[in-house]
């Protein structure tokens, strides 16, 4: 009887702290959602109009990565300006005017764009659309 009890002591043992493993695990995950994020906002680098920002994780501790999703309103832009680390836009939806080391070309859904350092540019929705992208780079 002693070694049952004592096998079924273990047994529980190594469940309980199974599961307090496990949940230490499946903690390690944020999940947010736009409403949990949004601020409307000028449009950055000096763009104006109205634009909606969405910050993703910007209080996880020890994140490497900006992770920004933003809609651009009709007549709100992202300025114009020099870039210091690599930085991607992706194109969810809308169309818009990306202007880059002085040159101006058309952007639409599934669009990625790597930026680099040193180079300079701006992204603007067309007129009659929102334009929302996706923005990545690294923190510094």
């Amino acid at each position: 009887m002693k070694n049952k009890t004592f096998i079924l002591l273990t047994v529980l043992t190594v469940i309980a702290f199974g599961a307090k493993a496990q949940s230490i695990d499946t903690a390690k995950y944020i999940l947010q959602n736009d409403a949990d994020v949004a601020k409307t906002e000028p449009g950055t680098h000096k763009g104006g109009g109205e634009t909606i920002g969405y910050n993703f994780f910007a209080d996880a501790k020890n994140l490497k990565t900006i992770f920004r999703k933003r809609i651009l309103k009709s007549g709100s832009s992202i300025g114009y300006h020099l870039q210091k680390e690599d930085e991607i836009y992706y194109v969810i939806s809308g169309n818009g005017v990306m202007q880059m080391n002085g040159k101006t070309f058309a952007v639409k859904p599934g669009d990625a764009i790597l930026t680099r350092p040193g180079s300079s540019h701006g992204i603007a929705p067309n007129k009659d659309n929102d334009l929302v992208i996706l923005i990545a780079y690294e923190k510094k």
